[in-house]
């Protein structure tokens, strides 16, 4: 079965609150069986406008990448995450 991925691009705008908000997303992502592949760290924009912070999560599943999304786990820490930061989140499957 294929993989899924959890993708995120984010401009922090307000970091005080956005740290509230990684050690509750780490938790939901361990209590769901996700891997960080990438958490910011050194990037370069190539095409289109890209985003100072970036996110890659390694799923078992694209449905197990959705269940974590969705979890109440996870919904805790986006409510922690409201209003600090400009976020694009995507789900996609691996080959």
């Amino acid at each position: 079965m294929p993989k899924g991925y959890i993708v995120g691009r984010i401009d922090v705008i307000d970091a005080e609150k956005y740290a509230a908000y990684v050690p509750l997303a780490t938790a939901a992502i361990k209590a769901h069986g996700g891997v960080v592949l990438s958490r910011g760290g050194r990037y370069e924009g190539l095409e289109g406008p890209a985003r100072t912070r970036n996110v890659l999560v390694e799923f078992s599943s694209f449905e197990a990448a959705k269940a974590y999304y969705h979890s109440p786990e996870y919904k805790i820490a986006r409510d922690a995450r409201d209003g600090a930061a400009h976020v694009e989140i995507v789900v996609v499957e691996g080959i």
